[in-house]
Formats: C-alpha cells, sequence, structure tokens
C-alpha cells in the first residue's frame, strides 16, 4: 500500500481532501445569533435534565472513571435490549448484538469501518447526514 504521507505532514491528505462540511459553514455564519433556532444536527435548545446531571455527577462521585467495556456498560446494554423488546417487540442480546457509543459520528466510523473494504461502491441518497461521504471516504470506500 502506498501513501502519499510525508514525515512532517500534520495531517493526513485524505483528510485534507475531504470538503468542509456546508452546515458547518452555516454555524459559522449565525454563530452568536438569539433569532434563529437550529434545526440542524440535533443539539438541543434546553439544558440537560437536571435529574440525568445529578446521576453524572453522582456515578463520578462514587468513583466510576474507569473505561468500561468496548461494548459498553453491561446494565446499560441490558436497559436497552430491555427498553426495545418492551416498545418495539424486537429482542436484541446485550452480551453481543448492542454496542454504545459516545455519540452517532463514533458509531458511523466503527460500522462504516467493520464493513467497508477498500474500493467499494457505497450508494447514500441525498440530503444525508454529513458524515455519511467523509466516513466512507475515511473507510477507503468510494462513496
Amino acid at each position: 500500500m502506498s501513501s502519499d504521507f510525508k514525515p512532517g505532514d500534520t495531517v493526513a491528505q485524505q483528510v485534507q481532501r475531504i470538503p468542509r462540511s456546508g452546515i458547518r459553514e452555516f454555524f459559522d455564519l449565525v454563530q452568536g445569533r438569539r433569532d434563529i433556532i437550529s434545526l440542524g444536527v440535533g443539539e438541543p435548545d434546553f439544558v440537560t435534565p437536571w435529574h440525568i446531571r445529578e446521576s453524572a455527577i453522582y456515578a463520578l462521585e462514587r468513583g466510576h472513571t474507569s473505561y468500561t467495556s468496548n461494548l459498553g456498560l453491561p446494565k446499560l446494554r441490558k436497559a436497552i435490549s430491555d427498553y426495545v423488546d418492551g416498545e418495539f417487540g424486537v429482542r436484541y442480546e446485550p452480551e453481543t448484538q448492542i454496542l454504545v457509543s459516545v455519540g452517532v459520528s463514533e458509531a458511523l466510523d466503527i460500522t462504516l469501518r467493520a464493513i467497508i473494504n477498500p474500493g467499494d461502491e457505497i450508494i447514500y441518497h441525498e440530503p444525508c447526514y454529513v458524515s455519511y461521504a467523509p466516513g466512507i471516504a475515511l473507510a477507503h470506500g468510494v462513496p
């Protein structure tokens, strides 16, 4: 596998070739404006509810600050499995079929890198989530 990357380069060329997201340019334009409600990337327009923040604080105070399983906390994976089963009648095994990530971008990256082989052509619809094309390219697929 050849590479055009040279010692001293700070960012891989494959990353440099990815165009900047139009939504990010838009965010730069409207940053600080109070007369705009974002319907964009899923960022809520409210503060995280207190009971959630309180639970996080409590966990930190109890010393729950270590790495977990790569799949996520077993208790959380079981709770997700139970919720999906109760709400939708679909059962997933928490030990083998559920992975918890820190967000959609990480989950998408992990998924694409796991299923795309170099040169695979990937079809996706547009408009779409802004990370699809860059994620495919970084996984060495062809968008």
